[in-house]
């Protein structure tokens, strides 16, 4: 049962519509996903429809157990609520593609994988958590796209704006909140919904936002985005940041027949009018003023361990276009990132809790040098630098539980799996059976 000042609240706020809204709270979720470049197609027998914002995001008819599909676990496409998809939008309108961008909440990663999808090869992606057991889990789903152009941060909103003032194009605070829009989806967000709660969210969005605010460079653009319905949450906080911070509230082009409401500052995706859930976006631009801009300034140089020529050569064989990537090693651990981003992927390595960075390439084993497993996902990956092993599904799956794979007459050594042709990771043959090198942490536990 919904709350009753919940109730109330939205009857005064949407008048006439409100019955449709409770209507449709009591409907089931709509599941949709957004592809990845990996794959042209879906493994897996659904009605689909498109999410006519997102070129790349699909409405599922029905519900599959995604955990039983391996190109699930290999990144191919990303479980993600229809609504907050709308942030393509913004981004295609406002934010250049070349940009730095902060997703300062982004955990587990549906809005940072669509950014960094976005940004492609030559802007960055800075993907922050400041909870730390949600953090991992980002970094997980980075790794998984595997596009190489994140850092994955760990930090408090405030170090931001004090080591990195001005710096940012586009800072998104997709802020906690009480939770409205996720209703229908999870009911212990009615459980624990209050007007109490809602005030302590306004309280800690407007925080968030003040703590973030010097990041943004004049003329940059804030995405300030909720999963809920109230204006305290919502427009009252978007008219705070323009007011109080000094914003200008823009405008987005958007089809009428999305379904998508213009509010007095921003846009709400309600259920009984999209096929979503609950979400609100308002997107405003940070007023010009006399500013100094970002500058790199007597950094500390970045911890590492020299790589021998040899050993780079090695493993640069492993990537396409390897120029594009500047590497570094750290005790075992080689890394590779963005060499057009360099010096300020380095910068942040000396003053944020970095969790990863482009993504991990290579690690140092007695006197050789092995893949990561994180190479398997990356896009950048020479897949045709190892020998392959194609499983079937059963076998896919028994990987991904880090099942040791007895599958004879193979080459012995290191092997890449895939499934459907797409890497899911590396074995190493050993004669009588294939060690599973799927990462432990990773594996499926529930099947």
């Amino acid at each position: 049962m919904l709350p009753v000042e919940f109730v109330d609240t939205m009857q005064q706020q949407l008048g006439a519509q409100a019955p449709l809204l409770f209507r449709a709270l009591e409907e089931q979720p709509v599941t949709s996903i957004r592809l990845n470049d990996k794959i042209d197609e879906l493994s897996f027998n659904a009605d689909i429809d498109e999410v006519p914002w997102h070129y790349e995001g699909y409405y599922l008819s029905e519900r599959p157990q995604f955990t039983l599909d391996p190109l699930l676990h290999a990144g191919c496409y990303y479980v993600q609520e229809a609504s907050s998809m709308l942030i393509q939008c913004a981004l295609e309108q406002y934010v250049p593609e070349d940009g730095l961008v902060l997703d300062l909440c982004a955990a587990p990663g549906g809005k940072a994988t669509l950014i960094s999808q976005y940004l492609g090869n030559q802007g960055l992606l800075v993907a922050n958590e400041v909870v730390r057991q949600r953090v991992f889990i980002l970094s997980e789903n980075i790794q998984k796209w595997g596009n190489g152009n994140t850092v994955v941060t760990h930090n408090a909103p405030s170090l931001f704006s004090e080591a990195m003032p001005n710096a940012f194009d586009c800072i998104l605070v997709d802020a906690p909140c009480s939770g409205e829009g996720m209703f229908r989806k999870d009911e212990q967000a009615i459980a624990d919904w209050s007007m109490r709660t809602v005030r302590t969210c306004v309280e800690r969005q407007r925080s968030i936002l003040d703590d973030v605010w010097d990041a943004l460079k004049p003329g940059g653009i804030m995405i300030y985005s909720t999963c809920t319905f109230n204006r305290h949450e919502c427009e009252e906080n978007a008219m705070w940041i323009a007011e109080e911070l000094g914003a200008d509230i823009l405008p987005l082009n958007m089809d009428e027949s999305w379904g998508v409401v213009e509010s007095i500052a921003g846009y709400h995706c309600y259920p009984h009018l999209v096929r979503g859930e609950g979400f609100y976006m308002c997107v405003l631009r940070k007023r010009r003023r006399e500013f100094a801009p970002f500058r790199i300034r007597h950094a500390k140089k970045p911890n590492s361990t020299p790589i021998t020529a040899e050993n780079e050569q090695l493993v640069r064989s492993w990537l396409y276009q390897p120029d594009n990537w500047a590497l570094r090693q750290l005790d075992r651990f080689i890394t590779a990132y963005p060499i057009r981003h360099k010096e300020i992927i380095d910068y942040m390595s000396t003053r944020f809790l970095c969790i990863s960075l482009g993504f991990g390439l290579a690690e140092e084993r007695g006197k050789h040098f092995a893949p990561q497993h994180s190479l398997a996902m990356s896009k950048a990956a020479r897949v045709d630098a190892f020998p392959q092993l194609e499983l079937d599904l059963e076998n896919a799956l028994a990987y991904l539980r880090t099942e040791a794979l007895p599958i004879p007459n193979l080459p012995l050594g290191l092997l890449l799996v895939t499934y459907h042709g797409v890497p899911l990771g590396f074995v190493k043959n050993v004669g009588a059976r294939c060690n599973n090198l799927y990462p432990n942490e990773w594996r499926i536990r529930n099947l």
